[in-house]
Order: C-alpha cells, then structure tokens, then sequence
C-alpha cells in the first residue's frame, strides 16, 4: 500500500485555545451525526466574513468576478425551481438582493420576520443541491483522469494540514494512503452493496492529535479551512470519540446562552452507524466529504454554469494519540479487521453468505 506521510513539527508551541463558535459547533454537529444538510436548520453565519471563509472551503472567491457570477447564476437557479415547481412566492429582497452572501445571513437570523429566515434556508438547501449536481456534470464532461484529480487533493490535503499545524493545531501525526486495488476488491466483496461507486475511502487521511480534549477544536478548525461541512457524505460518519454535548462547554458565554435559548443543548447524542469489522472498544471520528478540485477551464460551450470546481471523495479519521495507541491492541489490531473481512468475503464467495453476521 503507499503511503504519505506528513512530517510535522511537534516542537510547534501550543496555542491558547480560543473557544469555540456556535457557527463551529453546528458544522460538527453535520460531520459527526452524518446528517444531511437539507434536513437541516441551524445557520449561524454572523458576518460576510464568515461566509467568505465558508465559501473558500468550496473554492470560491467572492472577490474574483467570475466566482460571484457563478455565486449569483445558482442562487437564480435556485428561486426558479421553488417558484416553478413548489409555486413559493419571495419578496422582493430575497428575490434579488444585491449581494447574495446576505442570503446567508438571514437564514441565521433568530427571531424577527420568520418567513424571510425559512425561505433563505430553502434557497441555501436548493443552491447546494444545484452546485453539486452541475459540478458532478463538469467532472464527467472534463478530460481529466479521476487519478489526476485525487493528485492534486492529495498536495492541497497536506498543504493545508501544514497550514494548520503551524498555526498552532496540535495535530502530531498527519498521514494518508490510497487504497490498493486487492483493499478494494475485498472492500466490495465484504459491503452488502457491492458498487464500485459506494466504494468512497480511495483517498483517506487519519489526523492525530496530543489529546482527547484538542478533538473538538481541531474538527471545528478543519471544517472552517478544508473541507465544505455541507459536502459530508450524509450516512457515512462514525462518531464513538466525540459526542455534541462536550463541544457546548467550549463556547463562549453568549454562544452558551443562544445555544440553551435555541434550545440546542437538549439534543441527543447519536454515535452514528459503526464499522462491523471493527473491534467492540474500537474509538475513532470517521467522516467522508465531497473536496473540492479546481479545474482549469470548463469544456467548451460551458461558462459559470457549470463552474470551476469538481469534487472528490475523501475520507477523514481523526483521534488523539491516547485512543490511536489503544486502537491498536488486541482486538482492535488491524490484522484482526482485516481477518473478519476476509472471513465475510469467504463466506459470500462460498455460500452466498452476504447477510451474515461473523
């Protein structure tokens, strides 16, 4: 299997911690319950700042002509369907307005003239279905191998981790490798669903951090640089190391207050579905995210409607070193995983045994 592994400073000094947002909370909210984010109602965007960092994570820079053009055509797109097809009626600032990052922040209000937060919040739901889809058409339209495209992840995925570390994150060990064709095959043979497209780990990346305590931070600050939170693969999370309650005694004193006034303090955690060939006392924080490419032009014939940006899947495992040390003993061992797939895939060549349970 090859592997790359990141060299990291750990002599770095530590960071003050800086507590967290309620914006960073609901962005791990997504990654560890795996929910999707149509499903979703909790926008905390504050400021255009905000929005252009969470932009950036899409590749989008509000300050180039083209990427606000491209901003403003989904956003158009985005009103048209709800009018067309589920006869919505907008006033008129949202119908136009003269900025659409301002889109964002009325979906965060809390309070006021409810109607114009529940439409933004449609709006916003519309343009990142409509993105998606037209930048899954740019990809397969380009004469670009995917192996290319996951190159290029590869080197931004380090360079951001870099980034990140020298900024103080205290991430010890940054390293990924991409799945060799027998892991594939055996992958395929031991899931239910054996698609090649439901095969979403080819590029994966497993981040250590000193201490259980730095995971939470670290989530938030990877959410807010490298990946767009909206793109986790919804069902696809696995969260047994962190659940939401421990990330609210992290907030500031305001952002408490707003939480128990919204009333998200009262929410169940939920560690999402675990990967059955691990082992039982198995801990880990798994997610998968569509990241995003930049391409150098679109095909001919095609402008900003469909973009700059393709995406590809990338798998994320985060831990502190205490759990990765465990992880590795006893019946956690890796050999030991790979030994209960094996087993299954036996089994299903054999006898037919997909549904079994080892």
């Amino acid at each position: 299997m090859r592997r790359d592994i990141l060299e990291l400073d750990t002599a770095v000094p530590r960071v003050p911690r800086i507590p967290l947002s309620l914006l960073d909370v609901e962005y791990v909210r997504v990654i560890l319950t795996g929910e999707s984010v149509v499903d979703w109602q909790r926008l905390e965007f504050r400021t255009l700042d905000e929005v252009d960092a969470f932009l950036a994570t899409h590749l989008l820079d509000t300050s180039e002509p083209e990427d606000r053009e491209r901003l403003r055509y989904v956003f158009n797109e985005a009103v048209s369907y709800l009018e067309e097809q589920l006869h919505l009626k907008f006033p008129a600032e949202l119908r136009d307005p003269a900025d659409v990052r301002q889109v964002f922040l009325w979906a965060s209000q809390w309070g006021g003239f409810r109607r114009t937060q529940i439409l933004s919040c449609v709006v916003l739901k519309l343009m990142h279905i409509i993105h998606h889809m037209e930048s899954a058409d740019l990809k397969f339209r380009l004469p670009l191998a995917e192996e290319h495209l996951l190159r290029v992840a590869h080197r931004r995925i380090l360079q951001q981790a870099r980034n990140l570390q020298e900024d103080g994150v205290p991430i010890v060990a940054f390293y990924g490798n991409r799945k060799s064709r027998s892991s594939i095959i055996t992958k395929l043979l031991a899931k239910r669903e054996a698609v090649a497209a439901t095969i979403f780990d080819k590029l994966r990346y497993r981040v250590v951090v000193e201490r259980h305590e730095d995971l939470g931070p670290t989530l938030a600050r990877m959410a807010q640089t490298m990946f767009p939170f909206n793109y986790v693969v919804p069902g696809q999370s696995n969260s047994n190391l962190l659940t939401i309650s421990q990330l609210y005694p992290l907030l500031n004193e305001a952002d408490r207050a707003r939480a128990r006034e919204r009333g998200h303090e009262t929410d169940l955690d939920d560690p999402g579905p675990k990967n059955e060939f691990s082992g039982a006392s198995y801990r880990v924080i798994n997610w998968i995210a569509d990241y995003p490419v930049q391409v150098p032009t679109a095909p001919q014939g095609f402008g900003f409607e469909c973009g700059r940006v393709v995406y590809v899947n990338v798998e994320f495992q985060l831990l502190d070193q205490d759990t990765a040390r465990h992880n590795e003993q006893g019946e956690n061992a890796h050999a030991l995983y790979k030994a209960r797939q094996y087993r299954r895939v036996a089994a299903r060549l054999k006898r037919g045994g997909a549904t079994r349970r080892d």
